[in-house]
């Protein structure tokens, strides 16, 4: 498993079947490993969202404590500062990833979008956040004591969209949340 893992982290790439397999391998997430500030990138394995995310300026995500989580976090133009943004507008922001100007001022947030949960997913209790107003769980696993590899289930989508989420607790980026 160690070097499928490693082959997908340096890739970024993937099928949803090996995904998938790697997810069930790795050791489910706990809610208090969560807890902190999180850089993320996306696994590529189909999902129309792959590489999305990125491209529009996405950094992560940030668990305060279970109630306070801020599940998508983006870099300021000048990649000084990173706020959150409103999740409902999700899909909006990745079709039209470009045009900036247009969605950063009516998408930020300072209010928490989503919780933290434990939920069963493939058989398994696994730390989960819960979006507030999006039928989304992004479920976690660990990859190690620094790394997560997260799939977002959401409702009604027949594929997974597949993510790394690497915790930066030391970043010198201002959170503004």
């Amino acid at each position: 498993m160690k070097i499928r893992l490693e082959n997908v982290l340096k890739e970024r790439k993937t099928t949803i079947e090996e995904a998938f397999k790697l997810f069930d391998e790795l050791e489910p997430a706990t809610l208090d490993f969560m807890i902190g500030r999180w850089k993320g990138i996306s696994i590529n394995s189909g999902h129309r969202l792959d590489g999305k995310l990125e491209h529009s300026g996405w950094y992560g995500k940030v668990f305060f404590n279970l109630e306070e989580v801020h599940p998508l976090l983006y870099f300021t133009e000048d990649k000084t500062a990173i706020y959150s943004v409103e999740p409902t507008s999700l899909f909006g922001r990745t079709e039209h990833a470009g045009n900036e100007e247009a969605t950063r001022v009516f998408e930020q947030t300072k209010e928490a979008k989503a919780r933290l949960r434990n939920t069963e997913y493939r058989g398994r209790s696994c730390a989960t956040m819960v979006y507030d107003e999006l039928p989304i769980l992004d479920v976690f696993v660990k990859i190690d004591d620094t790394k997560v590899l997260g799939v977002m289930d959401l409702k009604g989508d027949p594929e997974p969209f597949f993510f790394v989420l690497e915790r930066d607790n030391q970043s010198t980026i201002h959170l503004d949340v």
